[in-house]
């Protein structure tokens, strides 16, 4: 295999297991790099491995039913892999307060769907950061922490 196509690979795997519909916080440690950035506009920054498990912990039981798919082909060039994606899920679980924008009180039973693109550098098979562009305009509005006019 190629590196573009290793590179897919690892990114594919990480779309599955941490993004999918059952989060299996093991592939973490196993293909990202130990001082990992995740980055994406609705959140703050995070880094290291136990950050990003400690943010996907409770993005998971606010939202038990999160799942994010892929809605176009993987892109890879060098290091980097581009992907397309949309999910979301209920808010059913315990406040959250990890919004820029706001906090929910607990079990608002509102439903956020959004797409977004997401770059991710991968080195030696481990990923070293995901920069993520996401609709997070739609995802408040839906969860009532933004009015559009």
């Amino acid at each position: 295999m190629t590196r573009q196509e290793n590179n897919k690979a690892v990114v594919v795997r990480w779309f599955t297991d941490f993004w999918g519909e059952s989060c299996d916080l093991s592939v973490v440690d196993d293909i990202a790099a130990p001082d990992m950035l995740l980055k994406y506009s609705l959140h703050e920054p995070r880094r290291g491995r136990d950050d990003i498990k400690a943010f996907m912990s409770g993005f998971r039981a606010a939202f038990p039913d999160l799942n994010f798919w892929a809605t176009a082909d993987l892109i890879a060039e060098g290091d980097y892999v581009v992907g397309q994606w949309e999910g979301g899920g209920t808010h059913t679980g315990p406040a959250f307060g990890d919004f820029l924008a706001g906090s929910l009180p607990a079990a608002t039973g509102r439903t956020m769907r959004f797409t977004g693109t997401t770059v991710l550098k991968v080195v030696d098979g481990r990923i070293v950061e995901e920069i993520g562009l996401d609709d997070g305009v739609a995802a408040l509005t839906q969860l009532g922490l933004i009015k559009v006019a």
